[in-house]
């Protein structure tokens, strides 16, 4: 499992790239909408940093302050086999595992009720 990237809910898609590219001099790797949501994401990295951003917005959002951290996403091997590890150490499925056109996506929450995504590549 390695440690893939911090994916943040922004209110305004638009504001939020303007001031992380403008302000923060981070770099817009891609932008795109995600069917199975109906929101958008985009992904940032600060020039000299392995460390990605990942923005989030939802059409349907009940964002307010102490919400902005949307989940930690970790790269593994076998998404299942890790959901099966990690909820007999105390996490929980949040949601269904999604298989979409580049990615098998799982998300859980650890015991804290902080969202975790993991992502595999499918071959």
């Amino acid at each position: 499992m390695k440690f893939a990237y911090t994916g943040i809910e922004v209110k305004d898609m638009n504001r939020s790239i303007k001031f992380y590219t403008e302000a923060l001099r981070m770099e817009m790797l891609d932008r795109h909408l995600i069917r199975e949501t109906g929101g958008e994401v985009a992904a940032l990295k600060s020039k000299d940093s392995p460390q990605l951003l990942e923005l989030n917005w939802y059409p349907e959002s009940r964002y307010h302050e102490g919400s902005e951290l949307d989940h930690l996403a970790f790269e593994v091997e076998d998404v299942n086999d890790q959901i099966g590890k990690l909820t007999k150490m105390g996490a929980q499925v949040a949601r269904e595992t999604e298989v979409r056109s580049k990615y098998i996506v799982g998300f859980l929450k650890d015991p804290n009720g902080i969202w975790l995504e993991l992502f595999q590549a499918r071959k």
